[in-house]
């Protein structure tokens, strides 16, 4: 495999400015909607690439960062499944990757969360008593993580029927 197809270059017809001013625009709202800057920075650059995949060099001279920026940002990431920590095969390199499916995976895996606050809530309500206004708020609050429980597995089925029309059962 070259450079090109696994990670590192973006191809000769890609304009490197445009690419890091989409990458800055598109970090800039994901911080807007409350994740960290540096890790919005990674993986707006990571979705930005041919590959999908970085090495932290590459990263690091990109985004014209430090080490330790990307190792703390990438360390984000894997926590919350947004990017992959692969090694790159003959070395000790990691190679930090984002799927096309990313965002299935990562909504998907807040699937363990939002039962955790549901037995949070449960356990809450059975606590503060269920006819006290706390505990009543706790009861709805369940009852909305209940919903969207419900609700997600099935949206989640019926994306992967919707993926796969659109682009075939061979992404990842």
């Amino acid at each position: 495999m070259t450079k090109d197809e696994t990670h590192g270059s973006d191809g000769p017809d890609r304009d490197p400015e445009v690419v890091a001013r989409f990458v800055e625009q598109f970090a800039a709202q994901l911080v807007e909607a409350g994740m960290p800057r540096m890790p919005a920075r990674i993986f707006a650059a990571l979705l930005a690439s041919d590959a999908g995949a970085l090495t932290s060099a590459e990263l690091g001279e990109r985004l014209r960062v430090s080490p330790a920026a990307v190792s703390g940002a990438v360390r984000y990431l894997t926590q919350q499944h947004m990017v992959t920590r692969e090694r790159e095969p003959g070395t000790r390199r990691d190679i930090f990757r984002v799927h096309s499916n990313q965002w299935y995976e990562a909504l998907g895996a807040r699937d363990s969360v939002l039962k955790r606050w549901e037995n949070a809530m449960r356990e809450g309500v059975a606590n503060l008593g269920e006819n006290t206004p706390a505990g009543r708020r706790l009861a709805e609050t369940l009852a909305f993580f209940e919903f969207v429980q419900g609700e997600l597995a099935g949206m989640m089925d019926r994306w992967r029927i919707h993926r796969e029309a659109l682009f075939g059962d061979h992404t990842r």
